[in-house]
This record gives structure tokens, C-alpha cells and sequence, in this order.
């Protein structure tokens, strides 16, 4: 698209990104572009190509993610965390390229391998076809799966970028938190560059890493979630760093604890706190917040529409995705999709509760985990909790939580303090009727935000991440 190279012209001298290795500005940036699209041609890459993308942010990867796209490939996103799903999502996609970006060392063409798969592949999905035939770029986006497989969601490139076409918004120093392949990371990205922002990245997503990056490059602005939030503050490591720099702290992808939230407000009341909305399914959603200590929120913007039918988020939007390759299309025959998040209205305003099928259902009583997840942050020794269902023969569904600890404290001492200060200050049905002790020290997935079991899956079975098996104290 014409208007995405004008875009970076203008911005010339500017620096597009900045790390340990130095500063590059959007003229270099078009130069390295044209570096990969050379690359490409030596690879034999054509337009319609199906190509996944294992790399980590750096500002070569980035231009060879714009390269692709200008070439009209459909780009798959994978990260390192998923490569046990590779072949199942390489396959769902028909790809015909894997690029795998070097994750240390400089980032080039020579360190970059490509593997031609057009052998293996199969033909591709009915939706994808058409953007096969004619060229048109695009992504395919696996959701998360909290709740169940993910799915792989189909993206069209000029449908997601062409509200940045109308004019260049207001641009910050960002940390990029959210991955590539996300559809978050990947706003995150567009709202950058396509805006003359420099992106700073980072390594690592450790809260002590996090921290020294916003020092040492003057970060504006950080897009994150309320589960990296929470450990920020329960570490106390902001306190060894000057983040004076930081303008603004949007948070998204999961509901936001009313404690984090008090105590973000409390701990940076020069920060402004925002809260973003968006779904692989739809995009974006222009959002704004009442006031920085307020989960009220005005959603929308130009090409949504919204409704609230018996209590859940219905969209529609010019921004949705084409379809599932490996799931029925979850649209009515208007176009509306149900977001599955519970909302509370207030005039222009909404606040999400949660989702629908992360209720807990305690004998007729609805309870939604993040309310009881932001009362038991407040208590003594907890540094962070997870809730979420666990099936009962006598209320069909309790309360389940599990805690990562500050500090050593005897199981049972612990849960039966738990339980007496919940008594006083929750309604029965809210008490915790199954408490754990985690062993690792956290309770979200790799992509920051805490993961629940789908309704009705027993948590005795397995662990809820696959990665600890948590500690019991007996009920």
C-alpha cells in the first residue's frame, strides 16, 4: 500500500526503534526493508504464499514482516512458547514457507533460515483462497485456547491497518510487552509505525527487566496486562527504577483486578491508566476510560456497532476477521459476534466482568472469578491467585483458588486464615471451598494473562497450565 511507504518517508530522520544494539531510524528502516524484499526474491517467495514467522521483536524482523506483506503473503505468526504445535498449525494454514528468525546475533538475511514446505502443504481453506489467487496480505492469528483448542483466525492486512490511513495520531516510546502473535502486539506495532513512534524492545518480560528497559530508553508508553501488573507491584522491584518517563499504561486481554488497579493508581498517580478492548475476531476498539482509577470504559469507535443482549457484548465490526480455518464461523446472519464477556452498563459506558464461561456456578449463585481474585490479592502472604471452578457433588460447582506465596507459611495455618477472613468479608458462596498452594511462582501463560480451565473440566486431573502441579490443602 502506497500510502505505508509515503508513511515512513515522511518520517525520514526519526528513530523507529531502539535497543541494547542502538537506535535505527525509518529511513534505515526502508533501506533494511529493501534488503528483505531482495531476500525474498532469492528465496523465491510469491505473492499468495502461506509463510509462518518464528521471531521475536526486532527491528530487522519487523521489516521482514512488512516485506512479506508487501510481497501479498498471508503471514502466520509462531512463537518459540508453541512449537509443540507447529506441524498442526503449519498444516491448518497450508503454509508453504517456514522463516525462522535467529534469536541471538544480528538479525540478516544469511542468519535467517527458510524452509520451502509447498511440497507438504495442502490446498488452502476455501476463505483463504481468494487472497491465495489475488495477492492480498493478511494474517492468521491462533487464539489462546484459554478456554479450549485455539482457533486460527484469519485476518485480512488492509482490513486491520486502514484506520491508520486517514492520519498520523499522536506517537510514543513504546515497549512492545504483547508478542507478534497476538493480535495486541501486532496493534501495538501498527499504532507505532504507522504513526512515527519508536518501538523499544526487550528481551525479557521479567518485571525487573521490564523496569530497566523503561529507564534506559525513557519509555512513553506500556502496553500490558493486569496479570504482569499484579506481579509488578507484588515484586516492589518499580521501586529500584526511575520510571519517571512513563506517560501511559494500557492494560487489555483479561479483566483487571480492582486491587491492581487501586494499586497502580495508588503507586503512579502520574501515569495515566487506560483500558483497551479488543478480540482476534474483531480488532481494536477505540476505548476511554472514565478516569485512571475507573474500570468503566466508553467502547467502540468508527466501523463498530454494539448491543447488549441479556447481559453479554454483541459486536459488529468492518474490522472482523474473515472466518476460522479450523472452526465453524461464530457470526449470526448480521454479522454480530458474541464476545462472551458479561458487561454492566452505565449510560456511554460499559465495565466487563468477566466471561461467561469462566462463571462459577455455586448452587444457583453466579460468581465471577476476578471479584474474588481482587478481594484475596489484598491479603496477607499472597503474591498472586488464580480462581476458578472446580465441580462439587453437593453445589455442583466451588470456588477454587490457587496462590503463589511471598513467602513460606504452613499449609493448612494458611488456608484455614484464608478461610476466616473470606467468612467476614464474602458472601458464603464466594468462600473458597478448594484451596492450593502453587509451586513455580506464577499462575499465568506465556502470553501474560491468566489461564482457566474450560467449565466442567475437573482440576484434579491436570495441572491448569501444564507446567506445575499445585500443592493441596485439604478442604
Amino acid at each position: 500500500m502506497s500510502w505505508i511507504k509515503e508513511r515512513f518517508e515522511r518520517f525520514g530522520e526519526r528513530p523507529i526503534a531502539i535497543n541494547e544494539t542502538g537506535t535505527v531510524t525509518y529511513a534505515q528502516f526502508a533501506a533494511n526493508l529493501q534488503q528483505w524484499t531482495q531476500a525474498l526474491d532469492g528465496w523465491g517467495i510469491a505473492p499468495g504464499e502461506r509463510v509462518g514467522l518464528v521471531s521475536e521483536y526486532h527491528i530487522d524482523a519487523v521489516a521482514l514482516l512488512q516485506a512479506l506483506l508487501e510481497r501479498g503473503c498471508i503471514v502466520v505468526p509462531l512463537s518459540e512458547d508453541d512449537r509443540a504445535l507447529f506441524g498442526e498449525r503449519l498444516a491448518t494454514t497450508s503454509a508453504t514457507r517456514l522463516i525462522e528468525v535467529a534469536s541471538e546475533g544480528p538479525v540478516t538475511p544469511q542468519t535467517t533460515v527458510c524452509r520451502d514446505l509447498s511440497a507438504s502443504a495442502p490446498p488452502p481453506h476455501e476463505l483463504m483462497a481468494p487472497m491465495v489467487e489475488q495477492g492480498r496480505p493478511g494474517f492468521v492469528i491462533f487464539t489462546s485456547g484459554s478456554t479450549g483448542k485455539g482457533k486460527a483466525v484469519l485476518l485480512d492486512h488492509e482490513r486491520m491497518v486502514s484506520k491508520y490511513r486517514e492520519r498520523v495520531r499522536d506517537s510514543f516510546r513504546t515497549l512492545l510487552f504483547l508478542k507478534l502473535d497476538h493480535i495486541g502486539g501486532l496493534n501495538t506495532l501498527f499504532a507505532v509505525i504507522f504513526n512515527g513512534g519508536t518501538i523499544v524492545t526487550c528481551r525479557s518480560r521479567a518485571a525487573r527487566d521490564i523496569c530497566a528497559c523503561i529507564e534506559r530508553y525513557k519509555v512513553e508508553l506500556l502496553p500490558t496486562t493486569p496479570s504482569f501488573l499484579t506481579m509488578l507491584l507484588m515484586s516492589r522491584v518499580h521501586g529500584d527504577f526511575d520510571l519517571s518517563s512513563l506517560k501511559i499504561v494500557t492494560y487489555g486481554t483479561e479483566v483487571m483486578p480492582n486491587s491492581t488497579l487501586t494499586g497502580m493508581h495508588r503507586t503512579f498517580p502520574q501515569i495515566q491508566l487506560k483500558q483497551t478492548y479488543g478480540l482476534s475476531e474483531l480488532g481494536i476498539l477505540a476505548t476511554q476510560s472514565k478516569d485512571s482509577s475507573s474500570k468503566w470504559m466508553k467502547i467502540g469507535g468508527h466501523g463498530f456497532e454494539l448491543d447488549v443482549r441479556e447481559g453479554v457484548l454483541w459486536i459488529r465490526s468492518r474490522q472482523a476477521m474473515l472466518g476460522y480455518l479450523n472452526a465453524p464461523s461464530p457470526f449470526d446472519s448480521e454479522g454480530w459476534y458474541n464476545t462472551g464477556d458479561r458487561v454492566e452498563t452505565d449510560g456511554e459506558y460499559f465495565q466487563i466482568l468477566g466471561r461467561e464461561s469462566e462463571i462459577i456456578n455455586v448452587a444457583g449463585e453466579k460468581v465471577f472469578p476476578i471479584e474474588v481474585e481482587s478481594f484475596l490479592l489484598t491479603l496477607d502472604n499472597v503474591r498472586d491467585v488464580l480462581v476458578r471452578e472446580k465441580r462439587s457433588p453437593v453445589v455442583g460447582q466451588m470456588v477454587w483458588a490457587e496462590f503463589v506465596l511471598e513467602r513460606e507459611e504452613d499449609p493448612a495455618a494458611f488456608k484455614r486464615r484464608i478461610v476466616a477472613e473470606c467468612q467476614g468479608r464474602l458472601s458464603p458462596y464466594k468462600v473458597p471451598g478448594h484451596i492450593t498452594i502453587a509451586r513455580d511462582d506464577s499462575l499465568v501463560g506465556t502470553r501474560f494473562k491468566k489461564i482457566r480451565k474450560a467449565p466442567g473440566a475437573d482440576p484434579s486431573a491436570s495441572a491448569p497450565r501444564g507446567d506445575t502441579q499445585p500443592e493441596e490443602t485439604s478442604v
